[in-house]
């Protein structure tokens, strides 16, 4: 099975560009012909002179971002993007999400379906999309929320995940909340999974653990896109019978809280984090005698299900990017309540005040838009807020 990446905006490209650089070095290194063949037929399709193209469409309405996205792939000499499986303007979305939702989405749908459709068709079989972007920007976010309703009325049946990348709570963008609101509480209803890297985490992973001492956008980029490969590459699972899994995407992401009426804990508080679903990713040396007990435990999840149901294991006895030995968590749980609440209280606190609305209004989004919006993102952060 295979995946069609759909990068959008300057943070979708750069951080696909990196995804597809580690996955492709991965896959490459030393003798590990089945692995390597599982790895390269979901993310790359091969030519008749045997080069690997990704399996991605590029878009952006500037064309700065992806054409040196598509020169460092090339110069890498290991893979490289289609040459015509990029589409871009010459005009940005200004930081706008509506700019980018109302205007240069519905303008530009057409060549941009045709893209993922010619991507599509390539695939043997189509395990599912993955749509990267930014929250806070205006061709990321509001082209890429545009984009995938778009991917979900072609491809009702397919899974599509989405990969957003998180603004530093200090701030990028004078509007990134309104336009981070906006993006989350439509993706919440129209994607299968939703994978978040928070730029303030990564950044101390630079800092703490990497002792990166003056950090780039790249080095935060090569973070998330090794965490990210370590996620998507080929593992063994419990019903995978000894062969590598071909669908990179097969846990349940789909679980979510019952909905709930009223705050019943603080934010501001040290309470525990809850879980509602865990997946755990061992990779490399050692992988079969590794002690997972821990994760199971039924005090990590809710009274309402099961920690064996919510409780995933995948393993692979190859190391992952030249680490001897790797392990991976992704956790659907309370850990991203407290930036979601802190970035829903700024934008309501904007919107209370009316301070840049007119900029979204005259792109074609009302008040009542913005309304729906909070109201939306309310209701998930008193779901999460009430997990026992």
């Amino acid at each position: 099975m295979s995946v069609v990446t759909v990068q959008l905006g300057q943070c979708g490209n750069q951080v696909g560009q990196e995804l597809f650089d580690v996955i492709c070095s991965d896959a490459q290194e030393g003798q590990r012909k089945t692995y390597s063949a599982s790895s390269c037929k979901r993310f790359f399709h091969q030519t008749a002179h045997g080069d690997l193209v990704a399996r991605a469409v590029l878009i952006d309405m500037e064309p700065k971002v992806i054409n040196h996205s598509m020169s460092m792939a090339a110069k890498s000499g290991r893979w490289r993007y289609g040459e015509s499986s990029h589409f871009s303007q010459k005009q940005g979305s200004g930081n706008n999400w509506a700019n980018g939702y109302c205007v240069h989405g519905p303008r530009h749908r057409d060549a941009v379906e045709e893209l993922v459709r010619r991507e599509v068709e390539r695939c043997d079989r189509l395990s599912g999309l993955i749509a990267m972007m930014s929250v806070a920007g205006g061709t990321g976010s509001g082209v890429g929320t545009y984009i995938t309703q778009c991917l979900r009325d072609i491809y009702p049946t397919s899974f599509i995940l989405n990969h957003l990348t998180w603004p530093y709570g200090t701030g990028e963008v004078i509007v990134q909340n309104y336009n981070s609101v906006l993006t989350l509480a439509h993706l919440y209803q129209l994607s299968d999974a939703i994978l978040v890297h928070e730029n303030d985490t990564v950044h101390r992973i630079c800092s703490q653990l990497l002792n990166i001492k003056h950090i780039s956008f790249s080095d935060v980029n090569r973070v998330i896109a090794h965490q990210l490969g370590s996620v998507l590459q080929p593992t063994l699972t419990a019903d995978s019978h000894g062969e590598y899994s071909r669908n990179s995407l097969g846990i349940d992401w789909q679980v979510r809280p019952p909905a709930g009426s009223g705050r019943s804990r603080s934010l501001t508080g040290g309470s525990f984090n809850t879980s509602l679903a865990n997946l755990l990713i061992l990779r490399g040396k050692d992988v079969y005698s590794a002690e997972t007990g821990g994760f199971e435990d039924p005090a990590l999840y809710t009274s309402w299900l099961s920690s064996k149901e919510a409780f995933n294991l995948w393993k692979s006895p190859v190391p992952f990017n030249k680490y001897e030995k790797s392990a991976t968590l992704v956790s659907n749980s309370q850990a991203l309540l407290r930036p979601l609440d802190d970035m829903v209280g700024k934008a309501w606190n904007m919107f209370a005040s009316r301070a840049y609305i007119h900029q979204y209004i005259k792109f074609g989004i009302s008040e009542e838009d913005f309304l729906d919006s909070f109201t939306s993102l309310e209701q998930v952060i008193s779901s999460y807020s009430q997990l026992c």
